[in-house]
């Protein structure tokens, strides 16, 4: 038995972490136990996912590390207006997204049997190009996300333990490194999705975004009754918050125009792989109704805690410390060792419920776009097509691990980037679903134009170093954030082509316009 009275404080932090990354790894287990070893039930668990399950899957997969640590320390720096820039808008958008695309997309996937959008929009395009283009696009967007999600727990780990092991010389504070502690996040993922694919993932998700929203809320209330020390909750709400500078209390300080152009950034989740897979995996169309209704309100549950704790953490003595490591340090400073144990784990269950989804999705998109569309399907068993799956989710963990190495980036700008990119196909997507005059010519010509606008804007930001990074076409007091010009130019290129290019063929159109 482990000796909790023998162990510092980093040490029970650090065993918490490590009994949960073990349930973690038991259910995965357990769902590789109900694997009927198909290809459709390792990538889309055989289309059995109800609403309930839908709903925490889908949450689940878009609440990352950007909501939590990420938020966290955006509002830390900037304040409270943090939360107007993307939550309030994200509720809305997202459920539009999941009723206007992902729907349709189900819809159409059940009919069709795709697996992937890629197949979409090969059947609807009428072409071969558009697949061969948008893989290594897709890809190339998600391996930022991954990022995201590895960087974050690597620093949530290493915060966490800070003084646990003193003499084993690994670090100077005796906390695990944030490589080691990514390496270990990455390897229990991998495990589990490894093992259970689709419906481990969705249980996995499930139980994830159940820790981290019923942890979140105690992390949040016992972090305001610590700094505001008031004899009620709603006393030591107005006691921290009467702390808080007045320049985090307000987004006055914020250019409208700025403001307002972050309402695009939401739209990314239409053209996300990872939902479009979880749209797949759905029961029903009637299934949707439960994940469109709720998103909303289960954001606004994680988003305003969130905001407000990093607005929280300007009250206090904290150190020059970057905006990543905020929340894990409040956890740190003023919650007692076994309960900043359980909080981290709710921390890291809001991360991995994120990148076991995006790993899945990849080796989909691998499997069949590239293999599975090139070659022989009915030479390749279905169990060697899950092998396929499984080989490439291992090589982009790698990559993704080896590039978390690179250096510090900070996990909201990282985040607003890898978003930006896929908000600048919505255009192609949206018109995909209810425009009969777009052609495949248009749609890679928006695609491109979507390639070309964001490396360049990216490469203007110093590849995401320069976290302040904006536009001003209207003159310096009117800032918009770059994904308004990456729409823009992707929608006009998508058009243009479209008008100057032959209409698709009436057989397509009747396939997926007529009533």
């Amino acid at each position: 038995m482990i000796n909790l009275l023998a162990m510092n404080d980093g040490q029970i932090r650090f065993s918490i972490i490590l009994v949960y990354l073990g349930l973690l790894l038991g259910l995965g287990f357990f769902a590789s136990r109900l694997f009927r070893g198909t290809k459709n039930d390792y990538l889309l668990a055989s289309h059995s996912i109800g609403p309930f399950l839908l709903l925490m899957s889908m949450f689940g997969t878009t609440m990352t590390a950007f909501a939590l640590v990420g938020s966290s320390g955006e509002a830390f720096k900037k304040g409270i207006g943090v939360y107007g820039m993307l939550a309030s808008s994200s509720g809305i958008i997202h459920s539009l997204c999941f009723f206007l695309v992902g729907v349709k997309i189900y819809r159409f996937g059940r009919k069709h049997g795709y697996s992937t959008q890629i197949q979409f929009f090969r059947d609807r395009l009428e072409s071969d190009l558009i697949g061969l283009v948008l893989f290594p696009i897709l890809v190339g967007l998600i391996i930022p996300y991954l990022l995201i999600g590895v960087m974050a727990g690597g620093s949530v780990i290493a915060v966490l333990t800070e003084g646990a092991f003193p003499n084993l010389g690994i670090s100077e504070n005796g906390s695990i490194p944030s490589q080691y502690g990514s390496l270990l996040i990455c390897g229990v993922v991998l495990i589990y999705v490894f093992f259970g694919g689709m419906r481990g993932t969705a249980w996995a998700n499930a139980f994830q975004t159940t820790v981290f929203m019923g942890l979140g809320v105690v992390t949040f209330v016992m972090l305001a009754n610590r700094l505001g020390e008031g004899q009620t909750l709603l006393e030591s709400l107005k006691n921290v918050t009467s702390k808080v500078p007045p320049s985090k209390l307000t987004r006055a300080g914020m250019s409208q125009t700025l403001f307002l152009s972050y309402m695009c950034i939401p739209l990314s989740v239409a053209m996300f792989p990872h939902l479009f897979q979880h749209w797949l995996t759905a029961k029903n169309s009637a299934s949707f109704k439960v994940p469109v209704i709720c998103h909303p309100i289960f954001i606004m549950i994680v988003w305003v805690p969130c905001v407000l704790l990093g607005v929280w953490g300007t009250t206090l003595d904290l150190p020059d410390i970057r905006p990543n490591d905020v929340l894990p340090y409040m956890v740190n400073m003023e919650i007692g060792a076994f309960m900043g144990g359980l909080l981290s784990a709710g921390i890291l269950a809001a991360i991995m419920s994120s990148l076991d989804s995006q790993f899945l999705c990849i080796g989909s998109i691998f499997t069949n776009d590239i293999v599975l569309h090139y070659l022989d399907e009915s030479k390749i068993s279905e169990k060697r097509q899950v092998w396929i799956a499984r080989l490439f989710i291992i090589l982009i963990v790698g990559i993704t691990y080896v590039l978390s190495l690179q250096g510090y980036r900070s996990v909201f700008t990282m985040a607003v980037w890898c978003f930006s990119g896929f908000a600048g196909l919505f255009p192609v997507v949206f018109a995909a679903l209810y425009w009969k005059r777009l052609t495949a010519a248009g749609a890679l010509s928006g695609t491109l134009a979507m390639v070309g606008s964001w490396l360049y804007l990216f490469q203007q930001s110093g590849y995401g170093a320069n976290t302040e990074f904006t536009l001003s076409p209207f003159g310096s007091e009117y800032p918009i954030m770059p994904v308004v010009a990456i729409i823009l130019c992707s929608t006009m290129a998508m058009l243009v082509t479209s008008f100057i290019t032959p209409p698709p063929s009436q057989k397509t159109l009747d396939k997926f316009f007529r009533a």
